[in-house]
């Protein structure tokens, strides 16, 4: 678009999602995608339901003005009981760029912002513990960032002084050193990190330890 003055509606779909398989099996490198984004000349996104799936596609097609559309997405969520969809939400609504907490705590004490699968694993370790003083948004379009959208989502929760990024990538890797950016420009709060810490790797091959590694950034973020 930049250079040949040319559209394009390309979609990519890539598999990205932490799930214990290796390097390979781990990471499309959203990094690296997220290292082109400038002018408006691509959109990335990470969906979590198949509601938010059915119409960031719906939106790709319908939009008139062509840009090629990077989809994220782990095969997990695949056969995840928690990501499901009722017929209702197909029917209508739109691709929300940005997804407040669905149960809203009356009096939270912390925030937390992610993108992905880790919001399942987040908000299941939530309940185990019984932290509902702690909420959970997700951030499903990382660019063009919705900064309309997160002044909106975030406004609820100002008052709120603990707020953390939390991601399954290590921290020179993944959406962290793309979005805190982009997030100082709409909120004046230390934004904390959670997630892996900086590998040459994106990720072990070992099972075991990936267990212990998630395990970890769960505890970090809701202890």
């Amino acid at each position: 678009q930049a250079k040949w003055r040319r559209l394009s509606g390309l979609v990519l779909l890539l598999p990205h999602g932490f799930e214990g398989q290796g390097a390979e099996h781990s990471s499309a490198r959203l990094e690296r995608y997220l290292q082109l984004c400038a002018e408006d000349n691509i959109q990335v996104v990470y969906p979590s339901t198949p509601a938010q799936y059915f119409h960031l596609l719906r939106r790709q097609v319908k939009q008139s003005f062509r840009r090629p559309l990077i989809i994220l997405t782990p095969k997990s969520l695949l056969r995840h009981p928690m990501a499901v969809s009722q017929r209702s939400e197909l029917a209508a609504g739109r691709f929300l760029e940005v997804i407040a907490d669905l149960t809203l705590p009356e009096h939270p004490r912390r925030l937390l912002l992610c993108s992905g699968k880790i919001y399942y694993d987040l908000i299941e370790e939530r309940s185990r513990r019984n932290r509902e003083d702690i909420a959970v948004v997700r951030v499903e379009q990382l660019y063009p960032i919705p900064y309309q959208q997160l002044r909106a989502v975030l406004e609820p929760y100002d008052r709120i002084e603990e707020w953390r990024w939390v991601q399954e990538d290590p921290a020179n890797m993944g959406a962290w050193p793309f979005i805190q950016v982009r997030l100082r420009e709409i909120t004046d709060h230390s934004l904390g990190y959670v997630g892996r810490p900086e590998a040459a790797s994106p990720a072990t091959g070992f099972h075991q330890l990936h267990q212990q590694e998630q395990a970890a950034i769960l505890h970090q973020a809701l202890a």
